[in-house]
């Protein structure tokens, strides 16, 4: 039975950009797994299997639904043990939280201050309403001030991806030679905004670029099949 995966989309339902959504993704096709993606637009977000979690991704797997990319990937990596693995093993498990959380508090929060208005630009009305609310809320200011407080910390973040460019010059993906989830949970977030807007986050010459364009081609290149932004 093909697997269900619950896709964050805007008002154009084959550009799904969910930086989460993406992990779970890559990591579905990384185990060869045949995966329906379900576009499901912020305000459906709640409705998603009659309320089975407020997040997304959610995946149906037959009579089984799991919530957040990384509790995803460890029931795929459980339920399909046989299939190419996303960790390694336990060490690799255990490293691979490191790395979520070292991108969910250095890589994240500039990426997606960035692109805020891209994204409310991109959905539908009944979405913009309620992106724009639930965001001023979260950020206590309004969309249009986030951005503007964003603009002058690009080369700051850059910088700040220096673990990530040095580990790089040892072997080409987090990994090692070849991508895990590790490489996804950060390409996930590069995707993000990639999908949602034309900004140029990384200098192309940058050796993260250079990976980045390597988890492009990851898994038969499925997220290069979402064109970028123009």
């Amino acid at each position: 039975m093909t697997i269900k995966l619950y896709d964050l989309v805007g008002s154009d339902a084959s550009r799904p950009f969910s930086p989460h959504c993406w992990k779970v993704a890559q990591a579905l096709a990384h185990k060869g797994l045949a995966y329906e993606s379900v576009p499901t637009p912020f305000t459906a977000v709640t409705g998603v299997e009659e309320g089975f979690a407020q997040i997304v991704p959610v995946i149906r797997d037959g009579e089984k639904l799991v919530a957040d990319s990384f509790d995803i990937a460890l029931y795929l990596e459980n339920t399909y043990p046989d299939r190419p693995t996303l960790f390694g093993g336990p060490g690799g498990e255990a490293s691979a939280r490191f790395v979520e959380r070292w991108s969910q508090m250095v890589v994240h929060p500039f990426a997606g201050a960035s692109v805020l208005l891209d994204i409310h630009d991109m959905l539908d009305p009944a979405d913009q309403e309620h992106f724009r609310r639930t965001r001023e809320a979260r950020f206590g200011k309004s969309l249009e001030d986030v951005v503007a407080g964003s603009a002058s910390g690009r080369d700051a973040w850059r910088r700040s991806l220096e673990p990530l460019r040095s580990m790089l010059t040892y072997q080409p993906f987090i990994g090692g030679q070849s991508p895990l989830f590790h490489d996804y949970i950060v390409a996930g977030a590069l995707q993000w905004v990639r999908i949602v807007s034309p900004m140029e986050l990384i200098d192309p010459a940058d050796s993260v670029a250079a990976w980045f364009e390597r988890c492009l081609d990851a898994n038969d290149g499925l997220m290069r099949r979402v064109p970028a932004a123009a």
